[in-house]
């Protein structure tokens, strides 16, 4: 098992892509802090994991405020021991044109994707530097990362703004064998895409399908949406590589809709 004795800790793990990363980690030998806004969905996703054998807990987490990630990532390690592996998923969306957004969601939006990532990189990278083991940490990107689309400039700017996160982190964290790296999904069917299929049908004036075929597959070479297990099964792949000479990139995975 790739990450026998590994701990992880998983943000925006109650449902989604985070969800499926934190029980294909389990089931890869990980302990999992599954940190979330929702501690029920939290503490719900936890016992499912221990249900079917493996190890993890619930934690609150507002990634966006700084004592509730530092009390997050402290009950993770009083609870497990440590952390090796940080994933950095946690956010929202929120599509309108430039002209309509307001200055608080454009924070907002920055807050959960950017600050976050921040915020619980600090916080886990404190004890991965004390402990000397080295880690991981994968920051949850998008083909927005490299792409731009309509009705998503904070989306796009905080995306793009975790490439250079990384490339630092990587820079800095090289020499105490911590690695950082960014997966860069396509559209995963998932509630925050499904919210979006009907209001950008209503802003652009076309049916849902159309937003479906036109918009969101548009560029994929097979017309399918990116799976959670897609982009679980590269979060362990990126979690159990063992060297430096995966670090500090960004692995699209969006059936051939953004290709590096």
């Amino acid at each position: 098992m790739q990450l026998n004795n590994k701990v992880a800790l998983v943000t925006g793990a109650a449902s989604g892509i985070g969800k499926r990363i934190a029980e294909v980690f389990a089931q890869n030998g990980a302990a999992v802090a599954i940190a979330d806004l929702n501690l029920d969905g939290a503490n719900a996703a936890a016992r499912e994991i221990n249900d079917a054998g493996g190890k993890a807990i619930g934690v609150k987490m507002d990634v966006t405020d700084e004592a509730d990630v530092d009390a997050g990532v402290a009950q993770a390690i009083k609870a497990l021991g440590k952390v090796d592996i940080l994933v950095s998923n946690a956010g929202i969306q929120i599509v309108k044109p430039i002209e309509e957004f307001s200055l608080a969601e454009w924070k907002k939006m920055l807050a959960i994707h950017l600050d976050g990532a921040f915020l619980t990189t600090r916080a886990c990278l404190k004890d991965m530097y004390a402990r000397g083991e080295g880690g991981v940490v994968i920051y949850m990107g998008s083909v927005h990362s490299h792409e731009a689309s309509k009705l998503k400039a904070p989306y796009c700017a905080a995306k793009h703004g975790l490439l250079g996160l990384a490339r630092v982190l990587a820079k800095e964290g090289g020499p105490k064998k911590v690695r950082a790296n960014v997966i860069c999904p396509g559209f995963v069917r998932t509630p925050l895409v499904d919210k979006q299929i009907p209001e950008q049908a209503k802003t652009f004036g076309i049916s849902e399908e159309d937003v479906i075929k036109n918009i969101m597959l548009k560029e994929t070479v097979d017309a399918e949406f990116t799976t959670v297990d897609d982009v679980a099964n590269l979060a362990l792949f990126l979690a159990g590589f063992e060297s430096n000479a995966l670090t500090g990139q960004s692995i699209t995975v969006s059936h051939g809709w953004h290709m590096q």
